[in-house]
């Protein structure tokens, strides 16, 4: 995702006259932001709150409640570990760990090479095939610790 896209003023004013006269705009604003540049950014935030007559405590408290919204730039890829009750009762712990480990970084953090963000998922949808794990779209289900190895050396190869 490249952060350029969106700081042009005109796309962010175009996603705006997009949802004018919506009723209850800021949802959908702030997704079509991430769809945009991949986080929302404090710029982001004040904006909007503007846009919309809203104080940007009200805004920042939306992307900072849902988890779904990044407040910082992410890596190229991001990795989603699902940690609903289905993958917990497939012990999704094991993975976490290693995903942790293999990428140096905690949920919400990216590795050093700036490759992967690591984020939490409570539910992917695919509870019958758990551990799940999302890399950007794509699924991967019974996901182990080996084929967590596995799956980021693929997307590490892809460049």
């Amino acid at each position: 995702m490249v952060a350029t896209e969106i700081d042009n003023d005109s796309n962010l004013e175009r996603i705006l006259a997009e949802h004018a006269g919506m009723d209850g705009p800021l949802l959908p604003i702030l997704h079509a932001v991430q769809d945009s540049v991949g986080h929302i950014s404090p710029a982001h935030v004040a904006r909007i709150a503007r846009a919309l007559n809203l104080s940007r405590a009200e805004v920042h408290g939306v992307v900072s409640f849902y988890h779904y919204f990044r407040q910082q730039e992410p890596g190229r890829h991001v990795v989603h570990v699902c940690r609903a009750e289905a993958c917990q009762a497939m012990h999704c712990e094991q993975t976490e760990q290693h995903a942790r480990r293999e990428l140096g970084v905690d949920y919400g953090g990216t590795s050093a090479d700036g490759l992967f963000t690591l984020e939490a998922a409570y539910c992917l949808g695919n509870c019958a095939a758990g551990p799940t794990v999302m890399v950007d779209e794509k699924l991967y289900g019974r996901v182990t610790p080996e084929r967590l190895a596995s799956i980021l050396a693929d997307w590490r190869n892809r460049g």
